[in-house]
């Protein structure tokens, strides 16, 4: 009775905490005001970079949207950079004009290509704003001149905007979709409370001169992963409420999950090893308290199997996280017109219980498998 006493006091503590850090999700994402363009015509001169390896069955797609913005073409310029590519990533791109295709020349193994090719860029780029993307992304005609217009209004110094899933060919992607959509609400809601936490460098836009400041890359420049997060995490520390989340439709970028279950986990084994290098501990303490609630719930389903009290405690932290979530997400999937996916969140909660406890373990201690190199 004592053992079961004290496993119900602490799932009680774990579910508090959770149910109080979505909550204040929740406050962050409506701290967010929805930005309606007010600069018909930018001034600002935008380098766009995107760094590409072996991305030829996409990245024609994504050439195009970007010559098709509509800002003036004197005051943007589009830089790709060529990871080696073994395929014809390289041919297709310098067979588009208006568009700066730099080879990356790095004889020597490095555990962050990634970072070295967006930093060649910027060391080439003349824009006075850096926006960066991937290479295999689509976006709106309008989405530069939604983001300079943001920029030029408010003046900051980083802009993170969001990320939509799209054209999901079964259940595994959309459930990818909706869980996505969770990331980004996420990022944005910890903007929206002055404490920025996380973004996504497939849409991330900051001051050229910002980046140098902060020192670019140095420090994180070892790792495979955090191009975005953790300098998202510098630029805070130096840049205090110079950090805005772009809340506008037309900002949008789309890309498209992970077909198989292979290349998400490897995809979220990536995502989480930018957590060892968090300077700001809160957010690793968050995490780890994220973590075992979620472990709670699994531990009090098994041990639910031969005391039935377990189990009662088990559904009713489900019960509370599938709530509280469905009230987080009702106001992002709005936001992103993907309502249609929230039917999909009880079963998706079950999943995600044991994707982020095994994701927890292995992102912080092994290697992944990313663009076709073994990194850690």
């Amino acid at each position: 009775m004592e053992i079961l006493n004290a496993a119900n006091y602490f799932s009680a503590f774990l579910t508090l905490v959770y149910l109080l850090v979505v909550l204040s999700f929740i406050r962050g994402w409506h701290q967010l005001k929805n930005y309606k363009t007010v600069i018909k015509r930018g001034t600002t001169t935008v380098s766009i970079i995107v760094a590409a390896r072996n991305e030829a069955d996409q990245i024609a797609k994504t050439i195009a949207d970007l010559l098709a913005q509509d800002y003036d073409p004197a005051l943007m310029e589009v830089i790709f950079i060529d990871d080696h590519s073994t395929d014809q990533t390289g041919q297709i791109i310098s067979s588009f004009p208006r568009i700066k295709l730099i080879s990356l020349q790095e004889e020597k193994t490095i555990n962050s290509y990634k970072k070295k090719a967006i930093e060649t860029a910027i060391g080439d780029a003349s824009g006075k704003l850096i926006i960066t993307t991937d290479a295999d992304c689509r976006m709106q005609p309008n989405w530069l001149k939604t983001i300079v217009s943001y920029y030029e209004e408010n003046d900051y110094k980083m802009i993170s905007s969001p990320v939509l899933y799209t054209a999901e060919q079964n259940f595994f992607e959309r459930a990818q979709a909706l869980e996505f959509l969770y990331l980004i609400g996420l990022g944005a809601s910890t903007i929206g409370n002055k404490k920025p936490s996380t973004c996504n460098g497939a849409n991330l836009a900051y001051e050229r001169a910002a980046f140098y400041e902060v020192g670019g890359f140095k420090g994180i420049d070892d790792l495979a992963s955090g191009d975005d997060e953790l300098l998202l995490h510098k630029m805070a520390v130096r840049y205090d409420n110079k950090i805005g989340f772009l809340k506008n439709y037309d900002a949008l970028v789309y890309t498209q999950a992970k077909p198989t279950i292979s290349e998400f986990i490897q995809q979220r084994k990536r995502w989480a090893s930018k957590s060892t290098r968090y300077k700001n501990k809160s957010i690793i303490v968050l995490g780890v308290f994220v973590w075992l609630f979620n472990l709670s719930i699994l531990l009090n389903l098994f041990t639910g199997l031969f005391n039935p009290a377990f189990f009662k405690v088990a559904l009713l932290q489900l019960l509370l996280k599938m709530v509280i979530e469905f009230i987080f997400l009702w106001d992002v999937t709005k936001f992103a017109k993907r309502r249609e996916l929230l039917p999909l969140l009880p079963i998706l909660n079950l999943m995600h219980i044991v994707y982020l406890i095994y994701i927890g373990i292995a992102g912080n201690s092994g290697k992944y498998n990313w663009k076709g190199r073994m990194v850690k």
